[in-house]
């Protein structure tokens, strides 16, 4: 057999969440920073395709086309093996199964998602540098976060939600494949739906939001026919208004959806394995205890 049993990813998930809290700091700094210029350069992508194709072809099939292009973000940090913060909502599982703790846990996301948002920043400095946003790029980034920004709370969290039960389930789906080509497919039909969709992830978010404002007082964004209303909408306290709703529920997403539904029907499987892994460390709280 060329694949895992879903109880196989199970395990398999516990497994990683077991080895992503061993990692040192500066491990999870740099495989963070990978992992949100990974994401970056996929936000990118997704800026250039879609720039000037909604007059042409109508929105249905721009969101298609730029969404296809973004899903080259996951398959680099899955493949690169690099550390995603929405991707590791699936951590939980291992927590529940009693592979790590909840401290070890929030130690692994605190670091990343602050490593996410400096390979994301990196990026979008990088792309600003290049010159390249000069023009309909530059007011169709300008556009996307503007539309971002001006998200109320529930709709942003709501999308966060619908969002990251989908990434995570890309990442569960990726763990059953065992080889690069099939998780290539795999990654590629979910994170098309997801964008295509509308919903929203915090690290592409981190990308998109952080560059418009980077660009938003050019005079080639405003020629290239951004409203005043739109650059209005693109502030550093825009950003957290979108960010806060969004990572919330990129969490509920992932965690409820994913990590605890398939505990829930595993459960049995993945405490007797935990049992028989447990180090010696645990093994000593629970005599203590």
């Amino acid at each position: 057999m060329n694949y895992r049993s879903p109880s196989q990813v199970a395990a398999e998930a516990c497994r990683l969440a077991q080895n992503k809290v061993s990692l040192s700091i500066g491990q999870m700094l740099l495989l963070g920073i990978l992992a949100g210029a990974y994401v970056a350069f996929a936000a990118w992508l997704y800026t250039v395709v879609t720039c000037d194709m909604t007059e042409r072809f109508g929105m249905g099939f721009t969101k298609l086309v730029g969404a296809s292009a973004f899903t080259v973000g996951l398959m680099m940090v899955i493949i690169g093996g690099a550390e995603l913060f929405t991707g590791n909502c699936i951590m939980p599982l291992g927590v529940m199964a009693g592979y790590c703790s909840v401290s070890q846990m929030l130690r692994n996301w605190i670091w990343v998602f602050v490593a996410n948002y400096i390979g994301s920043a990196l990026v979008a400095a990088l792309m600003y540098a290049t010159g390249l946003w000069e023009g309909t790029i530059g007011a169709n980034a300008v556009k996307i976060a503007a539309g971002k920004m001006s998200l109320p709370f529930l709709q942003a969290f709501a999308r966060g939600i619908a969002c990251n039960w989908i990434v995570v389930l890309t990442v569960w789906m990726s763990m059953a494949a065992m080889d690069i080509i099939s998780k290539i497919g795999i990654i590629f039909f979910p994170i098309m739906a997801f964008l295509a969709s509308g919903f929203e992830h915090s690290i592409a978010n981190m990308y998109f939001l952080t560059f418009a404002n980077f660009i938003k007082g050019s005079q080639m964004a405003a020629l290239a026919g951004v409203s005043q209303e739109e650059l209005a909408n693109v502030t550093w306290r825009g950003f957290f208004d979108n960010m806060t709703p969004v990572t919330l529920g990129n969490i509920v997403g992932g965690v409820l959806f994913v990590a605890c539904f398939y505990f829930l029907v595993y459960r049995r499987e993945l405490l007797s394995l935990s049992n028989e892994t447990a180090d010696p460390s645990s093994r000593k709280k629970e005599a203590k205890s």
